[in-house]
């Protein structure tokens, strides 16, 4: 997190491995690296140190069970996330969630003076984050807070990479908008009567700092205002940080391993399905409600309505009889027959489905995953006159087998004394889907994702890293499956 050491990265390939190979051992270390980081996230989420603590065992315990999913094990923190954000959300919807029990704040050594001077900024901070939805606060403090790159990010989110790279530019500039605007609040509010009007309470209301950015942006006198530049993780780094309990970590590496908890285990595991063909889990979809969990039907008003209907069906049927065969109102003796299908909608109700547990996730097509509908054999092409009891012959047309998938093969680029040049993509073999995953060296990239067929060839766009450069520059991008196009230029 901003102001305190992050996991070492280079060390996600190690225990991505490890984990895989089944290492009770890399199970710790996986867990003394990564649980605080991911506590404080799942307490962000569900304000509740319970619910934090069950999330983060959760989390654990699916991580070792679906090690071997992950296609990227240099990427295993932003997949821990992607996880742990799936868990709280399935929490969240849970009518039976512990509420009410934050977790207490970690400690730091400081004196009255620096307390007193974080508190302060700590409110700014707060006025500040208040002015973005929950989606950019979120953005904000998975890349800010938590350092996770804008692939981790989409990971974790389950969008499509232009998608949040959008949503992150967009976090950021709100970000510092608000953080303008509270700035003038907080030290130049006699200047203009309606900052004064609107920042009488602190730190702001969402609806406040909403209101006191859009006033920054058009009055004339706030314009001019000078205020500090403050960069994002020195404003977030004054933010509070659950602490972890010292307790939780047997916890959890009991749950994760011992011999008698194997069933509950798989139970976890499948709560955290399904997922994408790079392995990280989609995100989660609430099951629909059980059918006690339904309205009660009001059924005085259908069956008067039904009675009704029966009613004239009857007085018809007999009129008809009467009047064509003669038979007089005892026609109507028996009733008339009425087709299972042709009554009106409150004739028959539709069955409720048996109440069952509701499923913690629900299958979703992943935003970076392309599917083809299955195909099934064409039925005869028309019904047969004369009836038959004999059943229709099976089809003889088996559905085809879906092509086999293919590689990438990856082409570099040389931008001269250009600003940007395109590398290839190009599917060998059978169909690929692709991403960028990141980049290397003074390169970057605006990233990219999509399908390609057998064949079939895109370009990715790259440009030269900003800053002060000599002589021949040399980097790469990252290409998901597998795959690493070089990229140069020369200054």
């Amino acid at each position: 997190m901003a102001g305190e050491p992050g996991p070492g990265q280079n060390d996600d390939q190690r225990l991505a491995d490890s984990l895989r190979a089944g290492d009770v051992i890399a199970l710790t270390e996986v867990y003394d690296t990564y649980a605080p980081f991911l506590y404080d996230y799942c307490h962000g989420l569900l304000r509740d140190r319970v619910e934090a603590a069950g999330a983060l065992r959760n989390v654990v315990i699916a991580a070792r069970e679906h090690a071997d999913r992950l296609t990227e094990p240099d990427r295993l923190r932003g997949w821990l996330y992607a996880i742990a954000r799936k868990e709280c959300m399935r929490r969240r919807d849970s009518p039976n969630r512990h509420t009410g029990q934050e977790a207490p704040e970690a400690e730091d050594d400081l004196t009255p003076e620096q307390l007193a001077r974080r508190e302060e900024r700590r409110l700014l901070a707060h006025s500040a984050l208040a002015a973005l939805n929950g989606r950019q606060r979120e953005a904000i403090d998975l890349s800010v807070r938590h350092e996770l790159d804008e692939v981790d990010v989409c990971g974790v989110f389950g969008i499509p990479l232009e998608e949040t790279l959008a949503l992150v530019e967009k976090a950021r500039e709100d970000l510092a908008a608000a953080l303008r605007a509270a700035l003038i609040a907080q030290n130049h509010w006699k200047s203009c009567p309606s900052v004064a009007a609107l920042t009488e309470s602190w730190p702001l209301s969402p609806q406040t700092s909403t209101s006191l950015v859009r006033h920054v942006a058009s009055c004339p006198i706030c314009q001019v205002q000078q205020t500090p530049e403050l960069p994002p993780d020195r404003l977030l780094s004054v933010l509070p940080i659950a602490a972890i309990p010292a307790e939780l970590r047997l916890d959890v590496l009991t749950a994760a391993t011992a011999e008698d908890r194997a069933g509950n285990r798989r139970a976890i595991a499948a709560w955290t399905e399904p997922f994408d063909e790079y392995g990280w889990p989609l995100p989660y979809q609430p099951a629909a409600p059980r059918a006690r969990d339904r309205e009660p039907r009001r059924r005085g008003p259908v069956l008067a309505a039904v009675a009704v209907t029966v009613g004239l069906l009857v007085l018809f049927a007999g009129g008809w009889t009467w009047l064509h065969n003669g038979s007089g109102p005892n026609a109507s003796a028996t009733g008339p027959s009425v087709p299972g299908d042709s009554g009106s909608p409150g004739d028959s109700a539709v069955p409720e489905p048996s109440p069952t547990e509701p499923s913690p996730t629900v299958s979703s097509p992943s935003p970076s995953q392309s599917k083809s509908p299955s195909k099934s054999p064409s039925p005869s092409k028309s019904p047969s006159k004369t009836p038959t009891t004999e059943p229709p012959a099976r089809p003889t047309t088996e559905a085809p087998k879906p092509p086999k998938p293919g590689r990438l093969s990856v082409d570099g680029c040389d931008m001269e004394r250009r600003d940007s040049c395109a590398i290839t993509i190009t599917a060998v073999g059978g169909p690929v889907n692709w991403r960028v995953t990141g980049t290397s060296g003074p390169v970057r990239t605006t990233g990219g994702s999509g399908h390609l067929d057998a064949g079939e060839s895109t370009q990715v766009s790259v440009s030269r890293a900003d800053g002060f450069c000599f002589g021949k520059q040399t980097g790469s991008v990252s290409i998901s499956p597998g795959q690493s196009a070089s990229v140069s230029y020369t200054c």
